[in-house]
């Protein structure tokens, strides 16, 4: 595996931790607050799952399919954080890391997605 395909696996693996740590750190005696944790901490973990098997793609095609998956997962984080902000009153200081780094992981996904439609194009 090359060197940045390790990286993000790192990077991808650490958000899901940020993303535990975040859900442990939660008021969980209310229910709207363990609900949407349990959202998020589901849709969190799930980018490095699915980035692990988009690393191990055996086709352009199902590259892309994991990686706009990941792209997916980390938008519905986001979802789930604003909410818990919003509506539960969950304060912004501790939930901004988390969402920044969806954020850029987003924009890394859509690039390197793209990145391959462009090449397949071009290719044919």
């Amino acid at each position: 595996m090359d060197e940045r395909k390790e990286m993000l696996k790192r990077r991808t693996k650490a958000f899901a931790g940020a993303v535990v740590r975040f859900y442990i750190s939660l008021d969980k005696s209310r229910e709207e607050i363990r609900i949407l944790g349990k959202q998020l901490l589901r849709s969190g973990t799930s980018v490095a799952a699915n980035y692990r098997e988009a690393a191990r793609s055996r086709s352009d095609a199902e590259f892309i399919s994991k990686i706009d998956q990941c792209a997916q997962e980390a938008d519905e984080s986001q979802l789930w954080l604003d909410l818990l902000q919003e509506e539960c009153g969950i304060s912004a200081a501790s939930a901004i890391p988390v969402w920044k780094e969806a954020d850029e992981l987003i924009s890394i996904f859509v690039t390197m997605s793209k990145n391959v439609k462009k090449r397949l194009d071009v290719d044919h």
